[in-house]
C-alpha cells in the first residue's frame, strides 16, 4: 500500500502537481509582481516631506503593481489610525490601480521581559487588524535586537517562537499572513530564519526574504530560503563576506524565477540620493532582469 500511495505522489509531481500538508497544489511557473517598500522614502515621510497620498500617487506614476505601507508611516504609530483613513488610504489605492502588498510592525521577541515582549504581541495583533481592513495579505514582523543578557540562544529562540506561534494564529483568524524579515539582527543566516519558520510550523507565517541582510554567501542563501518566502525586500546593495557590493539583478532574478516563486517583489532603495530619481531607475533595472528570465 506504501508502494502505491508512492507511485501515486510521484505521478502527481511528474504531472505537475504536489502534495503539502494534505492539500493537493498545481505545479505553476513563477509569476512576479513589483511593488514599493515605504522606507525607500523613509526620509521624506518622517520629515513631513511626504505623506501617504503622494506616496501612493509616486507608485501608480512609475507603474508600480502594488505598495508595501510601513505601518510607522501612518499617524499616529503606533496607534492604529482610525478606520475612515484606512478605508481613505485602501480606496485611493485602488482607484490608483495599486495593490497593497503588506504592511509591517517594530516588533521586539528578543527581550527576556515577557511583559515587554507581551506589548509587542499586542502591536503585532493591532496591525494585523488594520492590515485586513487595508486588505494587505502580509505583516512583516522582526525578531529583535534587545540585549538579551546573557541568556543561551536556544532559550532566547523558544520564547519567541511561542510569540510568533500567538502572532500567527491571530493572523489566520485575520486572513493576514504573518511574516518575519531576516534583519541581520538576532536572526543573521538563513539557517537561523529557516529553524525559526520551521518551528512556528505555520501556514500562516512565513518570511520576508531580505536580500541585504544574509552578509556572507547571499545568492546561496537567497535561493536557500526562498521556498520559505511570502515577499521580499530586493535592495540595490548586498553583502558578500561582509563587503557591500551592488546587487546582480539578473542573477537574483533567475533565482527566483527558477524557485517559482509567485507573488510581489518590493524594492527598498536606501542610502544618498532622491529617492524620487533612485526608485524609478532600480525598478528599471528589476523590470529589465525580469523580461530576461520572462516575466
Amino acid at each position: 500500500m506504501k508502494r502505491i500511495s508512492f507511485a501515486i505522489i510521484l505521478v502527481c509531481f511528474l504531472m505537475g502537481t504536489f502534495q503539502l500538508q494534505g492539500k493537493s497544489f498545481e505545479k505553476l511557473p513563477a509569476k512576479l509582481k513589483t511593488s514599493l517598500n515605504a522606507y525607500s522614502f523613509n526620509g521624506p515621510l518622517t520629515k513631513g516631506e511626504m505623506n501617504l497620498d503622494q506616496l501612493l500617487e509616486f507608485c501608480a506614476a512609475n507603474q508600480f503593481d502594488a505598495v508595501d505601507i510601513t505601518a510607522y508611516y501612518f499617524p499616529g504609530y503606533p496607534e492604529v489610525p482610525s478606520d475612515e483613513y484606512l478605508y481613505h488610504i485602501k480606496q485611493k489605492a485602488f482607484l490608483l490601480g495599486l495593490e497593497i502588498s503588506g504592511t509591517g510592525v517594530r516588533n521586539d521577541f528578543t527581550d527576556p521581559d515577557q511583559a515587554k515582549r507581551k506589548a509587542s504581541v499586542e502591536l503585532v495583533k493591532n496591525w494585523i487588524v488594520a492590515a485586513e481592513k487595508l486588505g494587505a495579505p502580509v505583516i512583516r514582523v522582526f525578531s529583535g535586537t534587545a540585549d538579551t543578557k546573557g541568556l543561551a540562544r536556544e532559550k532566547v529562540v523558544d520564547y519567541m517562537v511561542a510569540d510568533f506561534k500567538e502572532c500567527a494564529e491571530f493572523g489566520k483568524a485575520h486572513g493576514v499572513v504573518v511574516a518575519i524579515q531576516n534583519h541581520n539582527d538576532f536572526i543573521k543566516t538563513a539557517d537561523q530564519t529557516i529553524e525559526v519558520i520551521k518551528r512556528v510550523n505555520s501556514d500562516w507565517f512565513g518570511l520576508i526574504l531580505d536580500i541585504g541582510s544574509y552578509r556572507t554567501d547571499p545568492y546561496s542563501e537567497i535561493a536557500q530560503t526562498i521556498p520559505y518566502a511570502v515577499n521580499w525586500q530586493l535592495k540595490e546593495n548586498l553583502f558578500i563576506n561582509g563587503m557591500e557590493q551592488k546587487t546582480d539583478v539578473d542573477r537574483l532574478m533567475k533565482i527566483i524565477k527558477e524557485s517559482g516563486y509567485r507573488g510581489y517583489l518590493p524594492i527598498e532603495t536606501l542610502g544618498e540620493g532622491d529617492p524620487k530619481v533612485k526608485v524609478p531607475q532600480f525598478l528599471n533595472e528589476v523590470r529589465e532582469a525580469m523580461k530576461k528570465v520572462g516575466e
